[in-house]
């Protein structure tokens, strides 16, 4: 684990960075079976160009869902864009069920060589249902695969607990 820092976002919002070591991570399910059965309907597949606006108006939901971030949301409506080189260079992956996208999550590589969760949004009635773990699992395999020895995430603050739930 890592030291919480605090941070601005674009929207004004201070957030918290915290990451962990991609060698000791663990899968957040414990078992294979218990994430085989959570998966069951779920796919998680690279995000099209096509899909961008999509994406955007899922962002905005869950951030509108969260209390403490609608004022600065609404002053700064622009601040929340999800950039097309992150879709096209393969950065951002959507959790889809039947067919409808159901979250999505972003990873970059960031200068030092290590990886960072960028995004990571659910529809806000599907919160708690374990789609955002299965998210941050895809990303830490990603960040794995591009021999990322760390992934950070930089989240809100009522966002920790989650967040520490999944190994930060």
């Amino acid at each position: 684990r890592s030291d919480l820092s605090v941070h601005s976002s674009r929207a004004g919002r201070r957030v918290a960075d915290r990451g962990y070591l991609l060698d000791r991570y663990r899968n957040p399910f414990g078992n294979t079976r218990l994430t085989s059965i959570l998966m069951s309907g779920i796919v998680i597949r690279p995000a099209l160009q096509s899909e961008r606006s999509s994406l955007e108006a899922l962002q905005w939901r869950a951030s509108l869902a969260n209390s403490g971030d609608r004022d600065s949301l609404l002053a700064n409506p622009d601040a929340t864009p999800l950039p097309a080189d992150h879709i096209a260079d393969g950065d951002v992956f959507v959790a889809e069920r039947d067919g409808v996208i159901v979250g999505f999550a972003a990873v970059l590589t960031r200068p030092d060589g290590n990886a960072e969760l960028d995004a990571l949004f659910v529809e806000p009635t599907l919160w708690k249902r374990s789609l955002g773990r299965l998210l941050v699992e895809r990303c830490a395999d990603v960040a794995r695969g591009r021999a990322s020895r760390i992934l950070h995430v930089v989240g809100n603050p009522h966002a920790e607990g989650f967040y520490l739930a999944c190994g930060f």
